[in-house]
């Protein structure tokens, strides 16, 4: 049970990546553009760094590859991209996306902290 239910959290904690990297592959110019109306810096190099951690660590961990690691580096993701973008403590609707990046953050770390379960390809 327990290993069937750490594959289902990897699909739901990778699925909001896989798709925010892919429709920001499929849309450099707007999101480059979104990514410089933040006022991050490089925004046409921050935009690809953007999407290699987007797709790249939500594949490894939808699939359980390095998958300990890839939650690492999406668990520091979701945090400072919440900062970046949501942050804003007058807004209670920001307040409550930059919550939810805390959440899956949190769940990220719970994935590193005690690994991906049985039906992982660092497994086998």
């Amino acid at each position: 049970m327990a290993d069937l239910a750490a594959l289902l959290g990897r699909l739901l904690l990778s699925a909001i990546f896989i798709q925010a990297g892919y429709h920001k592959l499929i849309g450099v110019a707007a999101a480059t553009g979104y990514i410089a109306k933040l006022g991050l810096p490089v925004p046409h190099v921050t935009v690809w760094l953007t999407i290699a951690v987007e797709l790249g660590c939500g594949l490894a961990v939808l699939v359980g590859f390095r998958a300990r690691w890839a939650a690492l580096v999406l668990a520091a993701f979701c945090v400072a991209s919440g900062l970046a973008a949501h942050y804003h403590p007058e807004d209670s609707g920001q307040m409550i996306h930059f919550m939810k990046n805390l959440a899956i953050a949190g769940g990220f770390l719970q994935l590193a902290a005690f690994g991906p379960g049985r039906f992982a390809i660092s497994r086998r």
